[in-house]
């Protein structure tokens, strides 16, 4: 017996759950394995999201189309962000041979990379084992060298302070990404059109559909949908200057562009979008430009190593400024907020090493 079907042994689970709805599907085929690769802090809203799919598919036909396991280094028990803990079904196995691993993060990427992870990963896949990632489990595929001329995603949470760790690496701005089998998700309920799309290519885009309606999840039937919402959506306005003027702001916080230049671009003067920066988001345009740009400063001294005077610059601030500004905002200086920080990641490794 291979130590992926040793859950279903013991517990005496056999992945195909009863309901009332059912699907037929033409014929018998082998089973699919997933493996879940937990790590600390993961979203379980992405992982249950990933998991829920595979097994209401199951339970629509009757039929072991999908087998889940989740494992965890040195089989710890996980702590989700929530605070709910998992414990791993099995072990970390030494060859997941035909198994697809994915791998599963959430908030502090940065806590989660620890050599024996990046290690196991990186062997696995010298072997041609395929992985793909949910949430933030993109870090660890990108220190172990998978990412590479690979279009991915991860959390748009994360994009800032990813890019700036792995400069060569683009995430995209989609729900999720399949580039020749490297499956990659935003995480929340992201992972459940990933899976869905899973689904939709081994039985059909009908029985995609019955479980998107059985999990009452809105598919999306594109990887090519973006995870954030229309700027036009949050704002609940349409104008297309100030559409314009908000897309060259957001598109622009390292080397931030001229009011002026700005309004030039989206054909309108500069007292009228000032009107409508008052009317539509309740500041000026200077405020919410240096507020944009400070989120980023904010993303970044949470989850880089980066220098305080590496982030001003990022952000397109001098140091001063960067540092009052922060200040005025936050309530705390960079500096002791990124000390805080580090106390907290101490205290996070130590909590690890202690269980």
């Amino acid at each position: 017996m291979s130590r992926l079907e040793q859950r279903a042994f013991v517990s005496g689970y056999d992945f195909v759950p009863k309901g009332a709805a059912s699907f037929q599907v033409p014929e018998d085929a082998p089973a699919r394995d997933y493996l879940f690769l937990l790590l600390p802090n993961l979203t379980l809203l992405a992982l249950s999201s990933a998991i829920e799919p595979l097994r209401v598919a199951n339970q629509l036909t009757g039929k072991q189309l999908y087998r889940w396991y989740t494992t965890s280094i040195q089989n710890n028990t996980v702590n989700c962000s929530n605070g709910i803990s998992i414990t791993p079904d099995i072990a970390l196995p030494q060859n997941v041979d035909d198994r697809y691993t994915f791998v599963c993060g959430g908030t502090e990427p940065g806590l989660n990379s620890d050599s024996q992870t990046i290690n196991w990963i990186r062997g696995q896949h010298r072997f041609g084992r395929n992985f793909g990632a949910i949430c933030t489990g993109t870090y660890q595929l990108a220190q172990a060298g998978i990412l590479n001329n690979k279009r991915f995603t991860l959390h748009w949470e994360n994009q800032s302070a990813f890019c700036e760790a792995f400069p060569t690496l683009v995430p995209t701005m989609n729900l999720f990404e399949n580039h020749s089998g490297l499956l990659t998700c935003g995480g929340g309920s992201a992972a459940a059109d990933m899976m869905l799309s899973i689904i939709a290519k081994d039985h059909g885009n009908e029985l995609a559909a019955l479980v998107a309606d059985m999990c009452i999840h809105g598919r999306k039937n594109s990887d090519h949908v973006p995870q954030k919402s229309s700027i036009a959506h949050m704002i609940g306005n349409r104008n297309k200057a100030l559409i314009t003027v908000l897309e060259l702001m957001k598109n622009n916080l390292e080397e931030p562009l001229a009011l002026n230049e700005m309004t030039k671009a989206a054909g309108i003067s500069r007292r009228q979008i000032e009107r409508l920066f008052q009317i539509y988001l309740g500041t000026s345009p200077k405020r919410f430009y240096s507020d944009l740009r400070l989120e980023r400063g904010h993303v970044l001294l949470g989850e880089t190593n980066l220098s305080i005077m590496e982030i001003a610059s990022a952000c397109g601030f001098s140091v001063g400024h960067f540092t009052n500004r922060f200040k005025e905002r936050y309530g705390v200086s960079p500096r002791d907020y990124s000390a805080q920080w580090r106390v907290n990641q101490s205290r996070e490794s130590l909590t690890k090493s202690m269980n």
